[in-house]
């Protein structure tokens, strides 16, 4: 009985110590001390008895390790309201990238132009640029089959640069009538007029399609200038025949007045060739020639024994005219010294009808 009391009080000793140890670690047991202390009291003829088993454990401290929580999942793309149109392109209940690419599509559709047979088609990209951003961001704000404008930046120096290079396949040059004889007659070959492009027209067409997102053909419309010579328009004509001694006035190639004339004789011929009138005298003086038939003649004034009447037209073939004659019973035959002779009233006649400039034609005929 003392001996047991003795080992309890040793073991009450021994586990104070251990606290105290435990007390001055800061809570912490030596290393030496680890798990347990184990006192067995005795053995009795029954066994082994134990009397207790005290454990004297560490506290351990972890670290906290926070998980974050996953991102909900993203949000689908909102789709844009029922029946909206952005320049008259449908793009309701599409998703806006879908949006965007209908409105390209429709946008970048060849503009034509059309000049009667003639298509020309210009890729609007190179001439203005449509606000997508913009257009998406009024779609998504508008009211279900709401029609939404297309703002499109027009640029317009690239327009005009577009139509004038177009106007350079257009526009041509006036072609003039010219006159040539065929058979004894005057033929004229067909006149064509100018054409030129209206260039602002086509400016202000090209860019209002553009502006509004429109692509209906554009008919290109163009100015005619008339030719300076056409076969309306030219004059008169004189065609001699001198075989038969007859003079033809035409109006371009239409007949106007026939003349008996009386033309040079065989010493004295009238030239044959293309010829026009160069000068216009009314009451001219007569001046003899340098030639042997006028040797010792004297000049003429006006008046009625003047060898020329009382009108002279001269041509370009040197010394020879149309002329009036004081001797009508000449006309007809070839009897004057190279000239053209009419009578007095037929002279007058044609002299207020030819001008400076006027073709004169000497056949054979």
């Amino acid at each position: 009985m003392k001996r047991g009391l003795a080992v309890s009080v040793l073991f009450a000793c021994a586990f104070a110590g251990v606290l105290s140890a435990y007390a001055l670690a800061g809570g912490r047991l030596p290393a030496a001390v680890t798990t347990l202390v184990t006192v067995t009291t005795g053995t009795t003829s029954t066994g082994t008895t134990t009397v207790g088993t005290t454990t004297i454990g560490a506290t351990t401290t972890g670290t906290t390790t926070t998980v974050p929580k996953p991102p909900p999942p993203p949000k689908p793309p909102k789709t844009l309201p029922e029946g909206v149109t952005v320049g008259g392109v449908p793009v309701g209940n599409l998703l806006p990238a879908q949006a965007t690419h209908q409105i390209k599509k429709y946008f970048s559709s060849p503009l034509e132009l059309s000049l009667g047979r003639r298509v020309y088609k210009v890729d609007p990209n190179t001439l203005a640029a449509p606000r997508l951003t913009r257009a998406l961001t009024l779609a998504r704000k508008a009211r279900p089959f709401a029609n939404l404008p297309l703002e499109v930046k027009v640029r317009t120096p690239k327009v005009r640069a577009y139509v004038a290079k177009l106007a350079g396949k257009i526009d041509r040059a006036a072609v003039d009538s010219t006159l040539l004889l065929r058979g004894s007659r005057p033929f004229l070959t067909p006149d064509r007029p100018a054409v030129a492009l209206n260039r602002e027209r086509a400016v202000h067409t090209i860019s209002w399609m553009l502006a509004r997102n429109v692509r209906s053909t554009i008919i290109l419309r163009t100015k005619e200038t008339a030719a300076h010579v056409t076969r309306r328009s030219f004059g008169p004509v004189v065609v001699i025949h001198r075989s038969s001694n007859q003079l033809y006035l035409y109006s371009g190639m239409r007949l106007n007045r026939l003349f008996p004339v009386a033309t040079g004789q065989s010493v004295y011929p009238t030239p044959l060739g293309a010829f026009h009138v160069i000068v216009k005298w009314r009451n001219p003086w007569w001046y003899p020639p340098a030639s042997p038939w006028a040797a010792g003649e004297k000049p003429v004034p006006p008046g009625p024994d003047n060898p020329l009447g009382t009108r002279w037209m001269g041509i370009s073939a040197p010394g020879v005219g149309i002329h009036g004659t004081n001797n009508d019973s000449s006309i007809g035959y070839s009897v004057s010294h190279g000239c053209i002779r009419m009578h007095v009233k037929d002279a007058e006649w044609l002299f207020n009808r030819v001008d400076i400039g006027t073709p004169v034609f000497i056949v054979a005929a």
